[in-house]
């Protein structure tokens, strides 16, 4: 499928190492429990989100980090905004997610709706900025989190996975601190363990293969799972859906990138024969 097939299907994600803004199918997903700030607009009419005991109906939600949720709608298409929480100040998403659970819920939606429209006619081919993206879904900058210099650092090194597995004790020499240290620090700043950390990055790293027709079993080894079985396992438990049902929902899913050449796609399996 081509750049334009694509573009006209009007299903579309931008991804950052910040956020992810994707309008596409929603697909039957199961229970899904995703790292970041799930931000989820209807398209048409009303969602139902489940989480835990309780059954929110609305046109608009947010759920947080790490809370295992079900998402259903009658249109077969939602609109889905991520935000990784180690880059906003966790003040700011509480005071956002009651001002998008009150009486403003219609207005958020209504603005997320037409961020859409304007997205869709874009070809964002040369890139995007978080700032950019956040003043058109929210009209303000949502404020950065403060984090240790050496757990961002840290952090930001596995926002990209090419191989290998890289390991607390890697990450800990590489900002001068012991294992043990590094691991209190890193869920002190982040409010996770590094463990659920770098699991849910690794994950979330898929998004940018997901339109390619690609070799699962060897992307799955790429990005540093030990075989298929905890690949499927791992992108079933965040995103509610085997990784092939996400690639087959994903065929005409445009995809832009904050930095169009941050990845090099030789490195990855699609070069293999």
């Amino acid at each position: 499928m081509t750049r334009r097939d694509r573009r006209e299907s009007g299903r579309l994600m931008l991804i950052s190492p910040e956020r992810v803004f994707y309008a596409g199918l929603l697909g039957r997903p199961r229970k899904r429990t995703s790292g970041g700030y799930n931000i989820y607009t209807a398209i048409d009419e009303h969602l139902t989100i489940t989480q835990g005991g309780s059954e929110l109906v609305g046109e608009i939600a947010l759920v947080p980090p790490y809370v295992p949720h079900n998402v259903e709608c009658k249109h077969p298409s939602i609109i889905c905004l991520v935000i990784e929480p180690e880059t906003v100040q966790p003040a700011a998403m509480a005071k956002l997610s009651e001002r998008i659970s009150g009486p403003a819920a219609s207005e958020f939606a209504l603005r997320i709706r037409a961020a859409y429209d304007n997205l869709r006619l874009q070809d964002r081919r040369a890139g995007f900025t978080t700032q950019e993206l956040d003043l058109l879904l929210f009209g303000e900058l949502l404020p950065d989190r403060n984090i240790d210099r050496r757990i961002k650092c840290a952090a930001s090194r596995l926002n990209n996975f090419s191989g290998g597995n890289m390991t607390a004790a890697d990450c800990a020499a590489s900002v001068g601190l012991s294992s043990s240290r590094f691991l209190h620090l890193f869920k002190e700043q982040t409010g996770v363990s590094f463990r659920a950390y770098r699991a849910w990055k690794r994950a979330r790293h898929l998004l940018h293969f997901v339109n390619e027709d690609i070799n699962l079993a060897h992307l799955a080894q790429d990005i540093g799972y030990p075989d298929s079985t905890h690949f499927s396992h791992s992108i079933r438990r965040f995103y509610g859906l085997q990784p092939r049902a996400i690639f087959s929902g994903s065929r005409d899913l445009a995809i832009y990138r904050s930095d169009p050449g941050v990845l090099d796609h030789a490195r990855f399996p699609q070069a293999r024969p």
